[in-house]
């Protein structure tokens, strides 16, 4: 009986040392900029207030479609709008560019227990030297996680990151001077 006691009373303490665990914190990884000269993008990222948080969303479709859930041990290590204007003046890829992008989807949609996706969408306004709008464009990128779990969705948006960095730099290239 003595030795059970001891026994639970372990269990118990590895139990609580491991719930109060704080989170692992995560980033988009390192931008790897293209810049070949010194100008620098101004960008602004615009969202809803539920997306100014670091908690890393998702939501089961095949089950509550309107419930937004968090993961309990993995927080981004700022909130995704920042973490992404960030990402996109560093990176170099919208350089010389005054930018405001409206961040409206970033989540992990579960299809089925284990087929998740993550989604991002947004809409980039660029302005060119004298503020006069030179062009919009919406994106919508989604890509299947390679698991579905918190690490699948943590890859999945530092991939989609980098697709929307090299996307935006794609449709840039195609505007105007931006002198003009």
């Amino acid at each position: 009986m003595r030795y059970l006691l001891i026994g639970y009373l372990v269990f118990f303490t590895v139990a609580c040392s491991d719930a109060a665990k704080p989170p692992e914190l995560h980033d988009f990884g390192l931008p790897v900029s293209t810049a070949t000269h010194q100008g620098r993008a101004s960008v602004n990222i615009n969202a809803p207030t539920w997306l100014w948080d670091n908690r890393i969303r998702y939501r089961l479709l095949f089950a509550e479609p309107s419930q937004v859930r968090y993961y309990g041990l993995d927080r981004w290590i700022a909130s995704p709008p920042e973490l992404f204007e960030q990402f996109l003046i560093f990176s170099g890829k919208a350089k010389d560019y005054a930018l405001i992008i409206r961040l409206q989807d970033f989540e992990q949609q579960f299809e089925a227990p284990e087929r998740a996706k993550v989604v991002l969408r947004f809409s980039v306004e660029a302005y060119a030297a004298n503020n006069k709008k030179i062009g919009v464009q919406e994106f919508y990128l989604q890509q299947f996680t390679k698991t579905p779990d918190a690490a699948g969705a943590i890859s999945g948006f530092t991939d989609l990151t980098h697709q929307a960095a090299e996307k935006i730099q794609g449709w840039l290239a195609g505007l105007p001077n931006r002198q003009d």
